[in-house]
């Protein structure tokens, strides 16, 4: 008779895509916003910080943060330091047009390198004045005098956070907005976005064709507890499938706005166990962490956790393809191209085309994992650590950008598996 181990609980933090979205909403409403169990990340920090940099106060302890609302874009001219943050990069600077005054957005090297033209079309489209280098990357100057609205086409194609940013700011436009998104990538975002702006008061309906409708009116102060975040759960649930153990994660269940949830439907065909309740999610791996393989799977929609499952693909028994995750090549590294070189780094095979990648099983052998500051490269591989001696990371601190404890977090939850270490 085969012993199911007793799961193990993830401390897995908030949500770092509700917790800018939210903090954004809670800019722009009427009255005092209380966010309680915020993300406390260098990303999240980061878009507190630009919001402060726009003039916007946020105050509290990390249980709970405090934003007072001015219910309108912002008034003045500021220099905004977005960091590494493409969510501070790509949400901001719409606010910001629905203010009045002159706002400079810039960021770091690697920020500076990720595309913002879809999200300056639009933005011109609808009456802002903007000025930016060539290809529409940072540094970007919005000069503002509010927003119209109207009607426009936007390129979703790259990534679902030009329209995204787009849509937080339209219940502050003068007339209604109505957007056309082509070729939308990462969807469950979209929908993610959409209730969360339902939330605190905004009205946006869908019309059969697939073009978003957002009133005007502005926001509305809300309470709003923060979820765990799904993406960095994925690490956690792999790790469980890998080493044959189960783990739960409290407040991801049925009704969570997360599309990235969606990841242990995936791990289900690898053969491991899954329950989602109303209040939980708990994965369950076989006996030796025995992963099935053989399959193909598109993961357009939930494409920040695809190399997750990459990067254990190797310990299937057969090989797993992914598909759908082409806009992963324009994240903080070129994402398909980055755990293809360091799975051969490790001795496994791999084959990649524009918007895919195939993962033969194999032995893998430790390696020096190259993150290229990307932290969802580096826990993903730390997840392959837990079955392969050797694996190192040449960045370990990276993951800082979305849960600074989680190599702690590993060797809690799995103190008999070796775990990477840095250099």
């Amino acid at each position: 008779m085969t012993t199911v181990p007793a799961p193990l609980t993830a401390r897995v933090p908030g949500s770092k895509s509700i917790t800018n979205r939210a903090l954004l909403l809670a800019a722009a409403a009427h009255g005092v916003t209380r966010l309680h169990a915020p993300l406390i990340s260098e990303d999240t920090l980061a878009f507190r910080t630009a919001l402060t940099d726009l003039g916007i106060r946020v105050s509290g302890t990390d249980e709970c943060w405090e934003v007072t609302g001015r219910g309108d874009g912002p008034v003045g001219d500021a220099r905004v330091w977005c960091a590494d943050a493409g969510t501070a990069a790509r949400f901001l600077p719409p606010f910001a047009a629905a203010g009045r005054g002159t706002f400079v957005f810039d960021g770091t090297e690697q920020l500076r390198a990720r595309p913002l033209r879809p999200l300056v079309d639009a933005l011109t489209g609808l009456g802002a004045e903007l000025d930016t280098v060539s290809g529409g990357v940072l540094p970007l100057t919005v000069r503002a005098n509010g927003l119209a609205g109207g009607e426009i086409t936007l390129d979703s194609s790259f990534s679902s956070q030009y329209l995204t940013g787009l849509l937080l700011s339209a219940p502050l436009m003068r007339a209604p907005l109505t957007v056309r998104a082509e070729g939308l990538v990462s969807r469950p975002y979209i929908e993610m976005t959409r209730s969360l702006m339902h939330h605190f008061g905004a009205r946006t309906r869908q019309d059969g064709e697939g073009a978003i409708r957002v009133l005007p009116g502005g926001y509305t102060a809300a309470e709003l507890g923060i979820e765990p975040d799904a993406s960095t759960a994925s690490y956690v649930f792999a790790a469980a499938a890998v080493t044959g153990g189960s783990v739960t994660v409290p407040g991801l269940g049925t009704g969570s706005t997360q599309g990235d949830l969606g990841f242990v439907e995936v791990l289900r065909r690898t053969g491991a166990h899954v329950e989602t309740t109303a209040s939980a999610t708990t994965v369950t791996g076989r006996a030796g962490g025995a992963l099935t393989g053989g399959f193909d799977v598109d993961m357009g929609d939930i494409s920040d956790t695809f190399m997750t499952l990459a990067a254990i693909a190797p310990l299937a028994d057969a090989p797993i393809t992914i598909r759908g995750i082409g806009h992963a090549r324009l994240k903080e590294s070129d994402r398909i191209e980055a755990v293809a070189r360091n799975l051969r780094a490790c001795g496994i095979r791999t084959e990649q085309g524009p918007d895919r990648i195939t993962v033969h099983p194999g032995r893998p052998a430790g390696a020096r994992i190259a993150c290229y500051r990307d932290h969802r490269i580096a826990m993903a591989f730390s997840v392959l650590g837990l079955r392969v001696r050797g694996i190192t990371l040449d960045d370990p601190a990276c993951v800082g950008k979305t849960f600074p404890g989680f190599h702690e977090e590993l060797r809690r939850l799995f103190p008999d598996h070796t775990t990477p270490q840095g250099i």
